[in-house]
């Protein structure tokens, strides 16, 4: 059964046809990897996917259903990861970590949380402001929700490498290939080479010059 479906959906920015029509299916254990110019539409897309902004015309379904119709169980059931990471600068990673955890309802013990920072190459960076952490830190902190919400059916990523060593896009490439090895659903773009051992679909986004 497909996890997130999309019928008919046409998205227009800025008086400027993005897409139009766009039909597509994305079932349990798939990754769709989307593919386009800067200013293609694919934020917008994800954006729409996500539920954080409404297309022109068209559906998007979660299990078959309208996620007009399920936005709190759809919600419950995705992590988004956009270009705003989300992060307080004032805040530690840790405090910014157990903050999401409280907001989604996750529980999480501190260890765990200290461990995954450490799988992310953040030691000794735990209990300082992100401000003082690089962009590429920054962005690590972000990204390690991904291993906290276990309980999430689809992953809407877009452009989740920028800014990270090869350790990270390895790390980072490793979580999602799990997630979608336990049968998760995957949506995500990326400027850099795909590098990722899993079975992936894509789809091209066109720019339309109008």
């Amino acid at each position: 059964m497909s996890v997130i479906s999309v019928a008919n959906l046409s998205v227009v920015k800025r008086d400027r046809l993005l897409f139009e029509n766009l039909n597509f299916a994305v079932e349990q254990g798939s990754l769709l990897y989307v593919k386009g110019q800067n200013g293609a539409g694919k934020t917008s897309m994800l954006r729409v996917l996500a539920g954080l902004v409404e297309a022109d015309s068209g559906e998007v379904y979660f299990a078959l259903q309208n996620i007009k119709d399920c936005r709190e169980h759809y919600h419950q059931n995705l992590v988004y990861f956009g270009h705003k990471l989300g992060i307080n600068s004032t805040l530690s990673a840790v405090e910014n970590l157990q903050y999401w955890c409280q907001q989604h309802e996750v529980v999480i013990s501190v260890d765990t949380i200290f461990y995954t920072l450490a799988q992310l190459n953040l030691v000794g960076l735990e209990d300082i402001p992100v401000a003082n952490l690089s962009a590429g830190q920054q962005r690590r902190v972000a990204l390690a929700r991904f291993w906290f919400k276990q309980n999430a059916k689809l992953w809407i990523l877009d452009e989740p490498f920028t800014a990270l060593d090869t350790q990270g896009v390895e790390s980072i490439s490793k979580q999602i290939t799990t997630f979608l090895s336990g049968g998760g659903a995957v949506v995500m773009t990326s400027h850099q080479a795909l590098c990722i051992d899993y079975p992936t679909d894509e789809l091209t986004l066109e720019y339309r010059i109008q």
